[in-house]
């Protein structure tokens, strides 16, 4: 049971600490390009309590780190009204890269971490702790930065696509905002219900997160000297 706690631990508070940061990160660059809405509304906070949604945050992406699956989860969104912005198709670019890029740079952290522990070469129960709660750390946020890089409403992907795209364009692919989540649900769990093959996750997600964790992992053999 222990044993079962510590797992679930070193998975969970990684996972807090990605979204949490992933977050605020969108308010923090959205109230440096003008829009002070998550500051108004108190969501400029590392408090994961302000953040967190039980069924997004804990228990959807802890099966699927369990899993050994690619990580992925959702929080309470940081509040951005575009409108606010001082130039809001640069802007909304800017807000939604700031997640995923918040994620690779704790990933990047992570990796230094973890290097710098099997450098120590130090044993036992607590150190072993410490190394799967960084490893813990360093896949979940790469798995959450690339899954939020998506093209699809409402990842952060799909406003950066939105800002990209011709106005006439943007304008038609705004439309499809709406019909995000049911389209995200059909892409992620009826089609590789009918088509295993085809699986979004398996096929889209899943080859770029371990590519980019073969980079973390050469990372953190330099950092350890290996």
């Amino acid at each position: 049971m222990q044993q079962t706690l510590l797992q679930a631990a070193a998975l969970i508070v990684p996972l807090i600490v990605a979204i949490v940061f992933h977050e605020v990160a969108h308010g923090w660059v959205a109230r440096l390009l003008g829009d002070p809405t998550a500051h108004e509304r108190k969501r400029l906070s590392l408090n994961p309590l302000r953040h967190v949604d039980p069924m997004g945050t804990i228990v959807v992406p802890g099966m699927l780190a369990l899993a050994s699956l690619p990580t992925f989860g959702w929080a309470k969104p940081v509040p951005v009204d575009y409108r606010r912005l001082r130039n809001r198709r640069l802007g909304m670019m800017a807000v939604a890269a700031a997640g995923p890029l918040t994620n690779l740079i704790l990933a990047t952290l992570g990796a230094v971490a973890l290097g710098l522990v099997v450098r120590a070469g130090a044993e036992g129960g607590v150190m072993a702790f410490v190394m799967l709660s960084l490893t813990s750390f360093v896949f979940i946020n790469v798995s959450l930065a690339l899954f939020n890089l998506l093209p699809i409403p409402p990842f952060d992907g799909s406003h950066i696509l939105e800002g990209l795209l011709p106005r006439r364009a943007a304008r038609a692919y705004e439309k499809l905002r709406p019909f995000g989540f049911p389209l995200v649900f059909v892409l992620l769990v009826v089609v590789p219900y009918i088509w295993p093959s085809a699986g979004l996750m398996r096929n889209v997600v899943l080859p770029p997160v371990l590519w980019t964790l073969d980079h973390f992992d050469a990372l953190v053999r330099a950092v350890a000297g290996a």
